[in-house]
């Protein structure tokens, strides 16, 4: 009797540098296109609010909304990475933020841009989950260090570029904010087109059903949460019927929604992820740092041309040493670790300046030099650079490669959620704290509120008095230093998390490759 031996199963090969680099070619194009679209906002969104006739409330809803439906979205895309073709959901994504783009530049009304800003948030959400999936699934955690310089310049060419633009668009008569929103539809289009030229992945061949009803609801709760802490301290008080219908339906639902997870075949957010203590504790620093780092940084724009008096232009260059410092952090980082395998100590030196950056800008105000916030900004982005990236990386190294893409989706889901909360919360915060530090330093100076000098509407200072404006710069500058005090806890917690992580050898076959290997072991 003679036995067959089964077929051997078709193992990816291990890429070269060069053939990677062309397979992300149109997946870093989309990348730069994202990036470059929500920090070519950035600069712009006071002249935005303006003239749109929006208060401090639009201000952050603008951005809460873009981050609100990225956070909902981000589990349900990186779960359909693990089941269906990662290159059409990508471009998927790409064309639901090209569609956003164009409705967000048409837009005559705060009303419009907040939905357009949804759907550039849905597709910003598939961005998020799938980029890095799409890279684990063909590069090694151990060679995950090699690219982060490319993917790094990606980041910083489109984070400096974006408010450079943003401010000359604003500044140019003849161009204005409309073309924040324009200019990235071009780049869109290309990125799709590359894509189906150049990524090539093994297409998926699977039998699942969905599981829609855990992604509504776990989609539905974490809104209601936000909704709440974007609204509360403003419209409501915290302590508030509102605030306990808000709360407790979005945590009724929330519950509802770990019941389904916990009973369907293929969850959206696999609880079973959880259970490994590397994961736990990279979501955990990394909702942390969400909050701690988005909260305070969303608002560095408006408080380089509301405190400081700065253009659009002008702002988007302050930003530079963030940036610059980020885009070095994480690029020696990422080297180090390929060479080394050692990826520990980047995690807790990040925590360590995490802390320190937002600490030393805690003490800006509205006479802070530019040298200084540059120096303070320059250690918020090492501490940033460190850790990003570092976090997805540890995850992903300690997950099986069929839930890949539910792992990275949920650091991402996690990062994003604490962002949107920092943002709401904060931005409620500030809005509070600008509005009384306003009007207490008008009646000291004996001046009376002029409209759109205090209240809720964001100010346009060329149109103040100066001695209103002086007053409404201090409390600009004071309001935005309380902020990065406020996120000050959250990264002593989230370095706490990062102490508790062991260091795990790095994995040096990519997903695709172990998956492959998992699935000729299981014959």
């Amino acid at each position: 009797m003679t036995t067959t031996a089964p077929p051997p199963v078709h193992q990816p090969p291990e890429l070269s540098r060069g053939a990677v680099l062309q397979a992300l070619s149109g997946l870093m194009m989309g990348m730069f296109v994202s990036i470059l679209a929500s920090t070519v906002v950035a600069n712009a969104l006071p002249r935005i609010i303006s003239d749109l006739g929006g208060s401090q409330s639009a201000y952050t809803w603008v951005v809460t909304t873009e981050l609100l439906a990225m956070t909902a979205t981000v589990p349900l895309w990186g779960k359909l990475a693990d089941l269906y073709s990662k290159k059409l959901l990508v471009q998927l994504s790409l064309g639901m933020f090209l569609v956003g783009s164009l409705v967000a530049g048409l837009s005559g009304g705060i009303e419009v841009l907040l939905v357009s800003r949804i759907v550039q948030g849905i597709g910003a959400g598939g961005l998020t989950a799938l980029a890095p999936v799409i890279l684990a699934t063909i590069v090694s955690p151990r060679d995950l260090g090699k690219y982060s310089g490319v993917l790094g310049a990606v980041f910083a060419v489109g984070t400096v570029a974006g408010p450079l633009i943003g401010g000359v668009l604003v500044d140019t008569p003849w161009l204005g904010w409309r073309w924040c929103f324009f200019i990235g539809t071009p780049l869109t289009a290309a990125a799709i087109l590359l894509l189906q030229r150049t990524l090539n992945l093994p297409a998926l061949r699977k039998e699942v059903k969905v599981d829609y009803l855990g992604a509504f609801l776990l989609m539905t709760g974490v809104s209601t949460l936000l909704v709440w802490s974007s609204l509360a301290g403003h419209q409501f008080p915290w302590l508030s019927w509102w605030s306990v219908l808000l709360v407790g339906g979005g945590l009724l639902v929330l519950v509802a929604a770990l019941v389904v997870e916990s009973r369907v075949p293929e969850p959206v957010l696999p609880l079973s992820l959880f259970r490994i203590r590397t994961v736990s504790l990279a979501t955990t620093a990394s909702f942390l740092v969400g909050v701690a780092m988005f909260g305070g940084t969303v608002f560095l724009s408006q408080y380089f041309q509301l405190s400081l008096g700065k253009s659009p232009t002008e702002a988007g260059l302050m930003s530079l040493p963030m940036i610059f410092a980020m885009l070095i952090a994480s690029t020696v980082s990422g080297q180090l670790i390929s060479r080394t395998g050692t990826w520990k100590w980047h995690l807790l030196l990040g925590g360590v300046l995490l802390i320190a950056g937002l600490g030393l800008l805690g003490t800006i105000g509205a006479t802070t030099s530019a040298l200084t916030l540059g120096c303070y900004m320059a250690v918020l982005g090492v501490g940033v650079g460190l850790l990003m990236q570092n976090l997805v990386l540890v995850a992903q190294n300690d997950v099986p490669p069929k839930d890949l893409g539910a792992a990275t989706s949920a650091l991402s889901f996690f990062r994003s959620l604490g962002g949107s909360i920092g943002v709401s919360v904060l931005g409620a915060v500030l809005a509070s704290r600008v509005g009384t530090m306003t009007a207490e330093g008008l009646a000291a100076a004996g001046i009376p509120v002029p409209e759109g000098g205090g209240g809720t509407a964001v100010p346009n200072l060329a149109l103040l008095p100066e001695p209103v404006a002086a007053v409404v710069r201090s409390a600009y500058g004071t309001a935005t230093g309380e902020l990065f005090l406020l996120g000050v806890p959250m990264a002593v917690l989230a370095l706490v998390a990062i102490v508790f992580i062991k260091q795990i050898p790095l994995k040096t076959q990519s997903a695709g490759q172990r998956l492959a290997e998992e699935e000729a072991n299981a014959r």
